[in-house]
């Protein structure tokens, strides 16, 4: 059976309320639906990224295999999620989870004729549901206050499976010496008043399931950026019931193994320390 089109109503559950937050502080980003045209654009969303937006998509993108389950947490302006889903191929899946029904048509619309994809209507702060071979947050956590993070970290790594990834792309905090620093600083009291709690704490401890991952980061653009791989060490059955490892030995400890040092520098060359 081919996986529904996007435009498919995927769960019967009453659609959630939108948060405090979203209403309160970025009701012009994402529920203005005469910017959002505007702000839908491939140069919109690299001019934000000072240049970088192909390079960063390009990291999330290339930590997942054509034919893998991917859930992407909330919807992202520009092309992310049709080369995502493009390199997921017919074989794969992509699920796009959104609280904005404006934003959940709008990534409907742009994935029109790739069938492996599909977007409904959630709250990540509430436990997903599904499980998949990897999850991908693409600067999305840097707006929502500590808390909420808190809870979509921990729903989106319990819906890795066992083998799986969950890639985080989001803000760093930059080189002291970077000459974007002090503008940086204004940018997010002005417009991403959550942006500097996430700068304040690694990822991997916004989540009590950190422990069953194997962590790794890397950052870009004097540190302004990071990519953020958490491995799952578990292992997943096969078909013929035996199990398959994801790579990494399964070791007993109770804080998760981090690694600052990130994947090989031939994927990502300007995006590693």
């Amino acid at each position: 059976m081919p996986p529904p089109s996007p435009a498919a109503a995927t769960s019967n559950a009453p659609a959630p309320p939108l948060p405090d937050y979203l209403v309160d502080t970025y009701h012009w980003a994402y529920l203005n639906r005469r910017l959002l045209p505007w702000l839908d654009r491939q140069a919109v969303v690299n001019a934000i990224l000072w240049g970088n937006a192909d390079q960063l998509i390009r990291a999330a993108c290339a930590e997942f295999e054509p034919g893998q389950r991917i859930l992407q947490a909330a919807c992202v302006y520009g092309v992310f999620s049709p080369v995502l889903a493009r390199r997921l191929g017919p074989g794969g899946r992509l699920e796009v989870v959104d609280v904005s029904r404006l934003q959940v048509a709008n990534a409907r619309r742009k994935l029109r004729g790739l069938p492996q994809a599909r977007v409904r209507r959630a709250d990540l702060v509430r436990p997903l549901g599904t499980t998949h071979d990897g999850v991908l947050a693409f600067f999305l956590l840097h707006e929502v206050p500590p808390g909420q993070r808190r809870a979509i970290v921990d729903n989106l790594l319990a819906a890795v499976e066992p083998g799986g990834k969950a890639v985080f792309v989001d803000y760093h905090r930059p080189a002291r010496w970077h000459p974007l620093g002090p503008l940086m600083h204004l940018v997010f009291r002005l417009f991403e008043p959550y942006a500097p709690s996430l700068l304040d704490q690694a990822i991997h401890e916004l989540s009590p399931r950190a422990e069953a991952f194997t962590w790794s980061r890397r950052t870009c653009f004097g540190g302004l950026y990071q990519v953020v791989v958490a491995r799952h060490r578990g292992t997943k059955a096969n078909q013929d019931g035996g199990e398959r490892s994801n790579g990494h030995s399964p070791e007993s400890t109770n804080a998760p193994s981090v690694h600052p040092a990130a994947a090989p520098a031939a994927r990502l060359p300007a995006c590693v320390r």
